[in-house]
């Protein structure tokens, strides 16, 4: 057999991908599993958008940089609710999802060898695509003691010479933790200092967030910092894949490069579902979010049987738990699937400093995170 190649020597297989096929199996035995572990969301994109889908008459290629009017459509976009201004034509790459530009930025600007500044807790294909790249990942901690803000001072007793980027996710998965204005100057005062790309990865700002902010705002971002947008949770089309990276000229060039040449263009309805999303009022956030209030009140009420802390003040389509102190999270969350058929995920997916802790998804029909709450009422866990 053809060995594989040294890059996956150090890549495991996604989390999620390995835990959803036992989820799979659990079901396939007949177990009756409610999910609350995947940030899918399972409400509707707009009626407006599905009928732009439905109305597409186009069916060839398209440009590898997407239709002007879906990247003045993000522009506008960013005017509207970020207060940023964006050049439509050179400012502005759509992608097929947000996560497609996590590989493609890592591309464009590591080496092998190449160090990156990854969050702990943070989103795993941070640090697993740039193994892939063959680059070095160094996790600096985030802690509920600093908001799970980056501490500067603690990441400067390190070598940075060899960082070539920093990742952030502000409003923050999984915790859910926003930025303020304050921190994001930080992290560009910080970028220029090190010369160490910023790199902004921000698909959570408008779940139940009233204030949804952009690195970008910033005076003087641009130079060192690119941010990273989608329309997966914001307008519920996860399975369209479409996402956007905005940022100056000179950085999107060089992300062209490798995007153009991995594929052949977003399809013509999508790209004109995105434009009809994107041209949308606040009500429709108003009305998403109402929704996920009442879940998220739900959600709450389980942590509370659990006897669980959280956050009130948190955004994003999650809710991140402290457990008790004498539980470890891998140890509940199973104990919670084998014994009452309920999948949470363990903190620990998301790094070492995830250890006590546990994440809800909000994506979830409220009559099944009722029954959730049931089921966990009528049982001994702690």
């Amino acid at each position: 057999m053809l060995p594989q190649a040294k890059r996956l020597n150090d890549v495991k297989e996604y989390y999620f991908s390995i835990k959803l096929k036992e989820v799979r199996s659990l079901i396939d035995q007949g177990k009756p599993i409610i999910n609350l572990g995947i940030g899918s969301p399972d409400l509707a994109p707009p009626v407006t958008v599905m009928d732009a889908l439905k109305n597409a008459d186009t069916h060839g290629y398209q440009s590898y940089q997407g239709l002007p009017d879906l990247r003045k459509a993000m522009s506008l976009f960013y005017k509207k609710y970020y207060r940023v201004n964006l050049g439509f034509e050179n400012e502005v790459l759509p992608l097929m999802g947000s996560k497609e530009g996590i590989l493609h930025i890592s591309m464009a600007f590591l080496n092998e060898g190449d160090e990156v500044l990854i969050p702990d807790p943070g989103y795993p294909t941070y640090a697993s695509v740039t193994k892939l790249i063959q680059a070095v990942p160094l996790t600096y901690a985030l802690k509920e003691s600093n908001n799970w803000w980056p501490d500067f001072k603690e990441i400067e007793k390190s070598d940075l010479t060899k960082v070539k980027i920093m990742w952030v996710n502000y409003p923050h998965m999984p915790t859910g933790s926003n930025a303020s204005k304050q921190l994001f100057e930080e992290l560009i005062a910080f970028g220029k200092k090190h010369q160490i790309l910023i790199v902004n990865d921000n698909p959570y700002s408008f779940v139940l967030n009233d204030d949804p902010k952009s690195i970008l705002s910033v005076s003087g971002a641009k130079d060192i910092a690119i941010e990273l947008n989608s329309l997966s949770k914001t307008f519920n089309m996860a399975g369209w894949r479409v996402g956007m990276v905005v940022g100056h000229k000179i950085y999107l060039d060089a992300i062209l490069k490798v995007k153009s040449n991995m594929d052949s263009g977003m399809y013509f309805g999508i790209q004109k579902g995105a434009i009809e999303a994107l041209g949308l009022s606040r009500d429709w956030f108003d009305d998403m979010n109402k929704v996920y209030k009442k879940r998220r009140e739900i959600i709450w009420e389980i942590c509370d049987q659990l006897n669980c802390t959280y956050d009130r003040e948190s955004s994003g389509l999650f809710v991140w738990a402290k457990i008790p102190s004498h539980m470890d999270s891998t140890a509940l969350t199973d104990q919670i699937l084998y014994n009452h058929d309920v999948f949470i995920t363990p903190g620990t997916v998301f790094g070492s400093q995830g250890e006590g802790f546990i994440r809800f998804s909000l994506c979830v029909d409220e009559s099944k995170i009722k029954e959730v709450l049931n089921r966990l009422k009528k049982s001994e866990i702690l």
